[in-house]
């Protein structure tokens, strides 16, 4: 063994040599911190969101070839990379050196915003085409599965990555009959210029080529290195942990003998976020490196032996070349495996996790278990002592002594038998999101039929997700082997495996009921397959499947992306050199690519600088007995904690109208509330002191989080709010009809991209003080700064170059963690620097707030609303924060587009024990909106009446006044309502729609159309002015200084253009159409996965549990719409506003609404044919548990119901 082992790998093509290293240390820090290189992104340290992707080549002597995969450099310990070539933004290419093509074309195509997510973006795409120098468009989208963006809306990437594809523009999706991009499809001859779409965004021809011979070569030294170094293992040991990398069978047997307890770790994506989050610690681990026994693969003529190292992509693609080359019947396992591999988390995790190691840390929701558990698959073990198989089954997946490794076994490769005539396997899985998402509850299940005849001989069926580790029915399927496979076997076979797989009321993880109907569903879907495929190898005895049930067994596959656009070209009179109105690349989009783009972490280490880490409450609503710091100040490092003594007489700051609280030390009102800040000479010590900081608590009572319970406690913030217009209670009495109805809306997170970032810098003359932030308002950073540190406003420099992402959370609760790091660096005249990870932003930051919608319309028989009645409740939380303001905001646009005689609104803040809620994109009309149109939905059913004709016969028309007394032209807002219907050829695709209905009983279809009034102000005018100062210099440069914030819009951009805004949204003039349209899109997005798959879940207790994006899930890039099509209106000549520039991404994010009323009336389709005829009830976001639950049928009737009250729920809906 190496003791002194010295570690060597490559970045960028230099060598690095480390002689002590720590084995604890992650690639992203050593590559940020130590190497600066800043290109690679902090965005959530779980390999969750691909800000942090590299590219790791590696040479393997034996096959004499270098392999590339992209990979997180959050989850890669170091001392795993001996021998590797590391590549980072930095080191495909630069604007001081040569930018790359990925580079360039993801920024001309504008495919940055914020460009917090570029890097990792263009390291995915680089990866994907060193292998693959011209790839389809599905690796393309499969190679970016892992990497999030919050603010394109992916559309400009995929415009990107096609670049490098040999593809055709179309969308190659003829659903309907005919193609968007084919001309002549439109139901209204007067809209026939709709089709005609105006010129790219930008020009192919100016992109450099891709030349594969240009790239960086892999080190020669590495290759030398893997041929003729001594195979030794290589030991490397920290303050706290030894690495063992073991490079034969021999020395890795003689390692786990030693250390028996020691897990081996190939990945790192399993046991490194448990150490990381969960605090599990491992003194020795073992990772062994490049030992081809691990690594091999063996298809003899009845099984397929896959060496347990091998990677969960390497297994992917073994698995297609042995599914090309094998009979069709004998490949049915090997088909499910890689139907469930295609969705398995992203493809850097996929490219880093191995299959031993995803089989042996036996997750409850692991997708590959329950498959091979159903297959007959054996495991072989080796140790010191000899080899040993036990068979992949329950007792093992259960951790049964008698059928466990023993602890110092290895496990070295799987065996899976091939499949038999006769016999079927099929895997099932349903998550919050298609791709790259734990799955709720997944499934494996297997028949044999013997000879035929359809009679059980074999059936194995497995879910995981439902127990804490993956569940087998084996008593179920052992009542039903003998059985002939028929609708009387399936009914039966519900029945037994409800009973044999039981899950509590109170499960981890909830959604008890949606995850009992996915047991049996599932069971049907499996039931549906096998039939289908009986019928066709023997049509005889076998009867067809219902015509209308064929479409259950289809998949919901991802289709090619097609998007146009129509927009007002450039005048044709405008000089050349005049940029208003074209669409102009990002003016930082090639250094976001590069990574060269400075963001506040990004900036070098200050000399003497600390580092500031907060304690949080753990509770929602208590009195703090005691807090003892003695531990965390004994730790080494540790150089202060501020409390809350520290702040006497500073400790609070007006916010809007209410003073609020830096820091508490009496009383605490949720879980995130900051408690005190430890202040170390390092990250790592600062954190870990935190953790040692031990708060005594002593819980109040009431204990309020949802809003039905203020409404009970009567716990609000201030006088309910109220507008009215008209007479209602008059208007109630002449009206044909009433009805009543609620809606609930959960909240969301902000999930920029960039978390909570500041540095700020005494500098050491006349007590000035720069402040390095991410923010959106430095104005206020520098006036709670200021107070806080008794300071005069111009003695603080508030520095703002870039935000990676903001959408309005990071003002007021960004000031509070400023004032009190700022607090930190005055008292100690040093530079504090405070980053929060992603799951103490989330905790810590709060978000949309939640609402609770009520309503009363009355209405004539034709869809006409004469009186409406609302109430609007709103979650702000434990604070007021800017919550009123969002209350307000949303109360005067409440009524969208539409004019309602009579109108009377009332609207109430709710403070409960939960994260103050603050601003988010919008500021109140998501939920305000969606009230509306959830009563528009209500009237247009109880009338008989298509929504679309209801929303029609309500909107303003012409010259018309708003209920706030405002007068309004609604001129455009008909023409973008008439151009949309004829775009998107709305009559058509509903008789298509309908007909799709009535043919098919499992799968159903839903269309929607939704207009959106959005008036872009904030309460005073004064609020909505703002100034630039141009100063020209006497050698040409302009400088131009102005008061907006660059957190991904494109302001700096458009400043320099003097530009203009307008949208089938009316935006006016646009200054740059690329930058308006990309806001519009990414504000679509977002607003999607607002009302559809974003759901916040809390514990009883006020605890947020959805703390990173293994939790929280916004949309990626296999869920955006298949066909985008965005049209702008041409610009009105009657605007009173320089360019008529307006907030799109605010107005935006509402008209993902019409995705949620999409649903809403596929779901109604589904219900109605099932003569379920009532009022339709569905809350916001409606997620896949919502809708299958809404989809009521035999198998959500047959699942076992919990009382109310007869046990404690795992979450509490918000």
């Amino acid at each position: 063994m190496d003791r002194a082992a010295e570690l060597l790998f490559y970045v960028n093509g230099r060598k690095v040599i480390e002689k002590n290293v720590d084995p604890e240390t992650m690639l992203l820090p050593y590559l940020r911190k130590k190497l600066r290189l800043t290109g690679t992104k902090y965005g959530c340290g779980t390999g969750g969101c691909g800000a942090c992707a590299v590219m790791i080549s590696r040479y393997t002597p034996t096959v004499r070839s270098v392999s590339h995969h992209a990979a997180n450099a959050c989850l890669i310990p170091i001392c795993s990379l001996h021998g590797a070539a590391v590549t980072t933004v930095e080191g495909i290419g630069s604007t001081k050196t040569r930018i790359h093509p990925v580079q360039e074309r993801i920024a001309k195509c504008h495919g940055t915003q914020c460009g917090f997510c570029t890097p990792g973006m263009v390291m995915s795409i680089y990866t994907l085409l060193r292998n693959h120098p011209e790839p389809s468009l599905e690796q393309l989208t499969e190679a970016l599965g892992g990497n999030l963006c919050r603010c394109t809306g992916y559309r400009p990437i995929i415009d990107a990555c096609k670049t490098f594809c040999k593809t055709s523009g179309c969308c190659q999706s003829k659903e309907n009959g005919v193609c968007y991009l084919d001309q002549g499809i439109n139901e209204l001859p007067e809209y026939e210029e709709v089709n005609k779409t105006s010129p790219k965004l930008f020009s192919e021809e100016e992109f450099l080529p891709l030349d594969p011979t240009q790239e960086l070569i892999f080190p020669p030294e590495l290759m030398i290195m893997a041929e003729k170094q001594p195979q030794r293992t290589r030991i490397f040991s920290g303050d706290r942990m030894t690495w063992i990398s073991p490079t034969t069978l021999t020395a890795l047997l003689e390692a786990k003998f030693n250390y028996p307890q020691a897990p081996v770790v190939m990945g790192n994506t399993s046991v490194g976020p448990d150490m990381k989050f969960k605090g599990v610690f491992h003194p020795v681990i073992i990772s062994p490196d490049g030992i081809e026994e691990l690594n091999f693969v063996n298809c003899s003529h009845n099984e397929l032996t896959l060496g347990a190292g091998l990677s969960l992509t390497q297994v992917k693609y073994i698995l297609g070349e042995v599914i090309q080359n094998l009979p069709e019947e004998k490949t049915r396992m090997y088909r499910a495996l890689l139907k469930h591999l295609r969705t398995l988390a992203g493809s850097q995790i996929r490219n880093m996790a191995s299959l031993g190691g995803h089989i042996v840390s036996r997750h409850l929701d692991s997708d590959l278990n329950p498959l091979l558990a159903v297959g007959n698959c054996t495991l072989n073990l080796l140790s010191k002592k000899g080899k040993r198989q036990v068979p992949l089954n329950e007792e093992f997946l259960r951790r049964c002594p008698s059928a466990d490794l023993k602890p110092e076994e290895i496990l070295i490769s799987v065996n899976i038998p091939h499949s038999r005539k006769w016999e079927f396997v099929s895997g099932f899985r349903q998550a919050q999101r298609q791709q790259n998402a734990l799955a709720i509850v997944n499934s494996g299940m297997r028949v044999f039929f013997g000879e035929g005849g359809g009679i059980i001989r074999e059936l194995s069926i497995s879910y995981g997700g439902v127990g804490p580790t993956t569940v087998c029915a084996k008593n179920s399927c052992q009542e039903l082997v003998g059985r002939p496979w028929n609708e009387e076997m399936l009914d039966a076979a519900c029945r037994l495996v409800l009973d044999e797989v039981t899950l509590p009321g109170s499960a981890p993880g909830g959604r008890v009921e949606f995850k009992r109907t996915l047991i049996i569903s599932f069971l049907f879907k499996f039931y549906l397959e096998v039939s289908q495929i009986l019928k066709r190898m023997d049509p005889v005895h076998h009867p067809s499947l219902a015509d209308n049930y064929e479409s259950a067994l289809e998949d919901l596959h991802s289709r090619h992306h097609c998007s146009t656009f129509r927009y007002q070209s450039a005048d044709s009179k405008q000089l050349p050199q005049d940029p208003v109105g074209r669409p102009i690349m990002h003016l930082s989009g090639i250094k976001h690519a590069t990574g060269e783009a400075i963001y506040c972490d990004d900036m070098p280490t200050v000399d003497r600088e600390l580092f500031l880490s907060f304690v949080t409450s753990s509770r929602a609503h208590a009195k703090i007995v005691s807090i003892d710091l003695s531990e965390a100040l004994s730790l080494p490092g540790v150089v202060d904690i501020v409390t809350e003594e520290h702040l006497r007489g500073v400790n609070s700051f007006c916010i809007l109208t209410k003073p609020e609280e830096l820091l508490r030390t009496e009383e605490v009102s949720c879980v995130g509330q900051l408690v005190c800040a430890v202040i170390a000479e390092s990250e790592l010590q600062a954190k870990r002191a935190a953790q040692q900081v031990k708060v005594v608590y002593q819980d109040l009572q009431p204990l309020i989080l949802t809003i039905e319970e203020a409404i009970q406690h009567s716990s609000f913030f201030e006088p309910e709010r109220k507008l009215e217009y008209g007479n209602v209670d008059e208007a109630f009495k002449v009206v044909d009809q009433i009805l009543e109805g609620e809606i609930h809306m959960g909240g969301q997170e902000h999930f920029y991209m960039e978390t909570q970032s500041m540095l700020v810098v005494p500098r050491g003359e006349d007590q000035e003080i720069d402040v390095y932030v991410s923010t959106q308002f430095p104005k206020y950073i520098q006036d709670i700064v200021a107070s806080t540190l008794k300071l005069p406003a111009n003695k603080v420099m508030c520095h703002v170059k870039r935000v990676g992402g903001a959408f309005g959370g990071k003002a007021f609760k960004t000031g509070i963690l400023a004032a009190i790091t700022a607090f930190a660096a005055n008292k100690h005249g040093r530079a504090v620097r405070c980053v929060l990870e992603r799951g103490e932003d989330m905790l810590i930051t709060g978000g949309r707030h939640p609402y609770l919608g009520k309503y009363k319309a009355g209405f004539m028989n034709d869809g006409r609303i004469l009186a409406l009645d609302m109430e609007h409740y709103s979650n702000g939380g434990a604070s007021l924060d800017e919550s009123l303001l969002v209350m307000e905001m949303g109360l005067l646009k409440m009524e969208n587009a539409y004019k309602f005689p009579n109108l009377r609104c009332r609207a109430w803040v709710c403070r409960t024990n939960l994260p103050s809620n603050t601003a988010l994109r919008g500021f109140g009309f998501p939920q305000a909106g969606l009230i509306t149109e959830s009563c528009i939905t209500e009237v247009a059913a109880r009338c008989g009446l298509a929504p679309e004709k209801v929303r029609m016969i309500n909107m303003y028309k012409e010259i018309d006044q708003t209920p706030y007394k405002q007068e309004i032209n609604a001129k455009n807002l008909i023409q973008c309502w008439k151009e949309c219907m004829a775009m998107s050829s709305y009559s058509l695709r509903k008789a298509v729609v309908e007909k799709f209905n009535s043919e098919n009983y499992w799968k159903k279809k839903g269309l929607a159309i939704v207009p959106l009034k959005f008036p872009v102000g904030l309460g005073s005018v004064a609020i909505g002015q703002a100034a630039a100062l141009v100063h020209i210099y006497l050698d040409g440069s302009v400088l131009v200084t102005h008061g907006g914030i660059e957190m991904g819009q494109g302001v700096h951009t458009k400043m320099i253009q003097n530009i203009r805004t307008d949208i089938v949204m009316d935006v006016g003039c646009s200054i740059n159409l690329a930058l308006d349209i990309g806001q519009i899109e990414g504000a679509f997005i977002q607003g999607m996965g607002l009302y559809t798959i974003e759901e916040l879940h809390y514990s009883p207790q006020g605890v947020l549990y959805t703390r990173g994006p293994n939790q929280y899930k916004i949309p990626t890039i296999c869920d955006i719409p298949a066909e985008l099509h965005i049209s702008l209106l041409p610009p009105s000549q009657s605007s009173n506003t320089l360019y008529s520039s307006k907030g799109l991404g605010e107005s935006g994010i509402f008209l993902g609404c019409s995705v949620f009323f999409a649903i809403h009336d596929a779901v109604n389709a589904a219900r109605q044919e099932r003569g379920l005829f009532g009022p339709l009830k569905l809350n916001s976001p409606l997620t896949p548990e919502k809708i299958r639950m809404a989809c009521e049928d035999k198998f959500t009737k047959m699942i076992p119901k919990d009382k109310p009250g007869s046990y404690v729920p795992w979450n509490v809906p918000i």
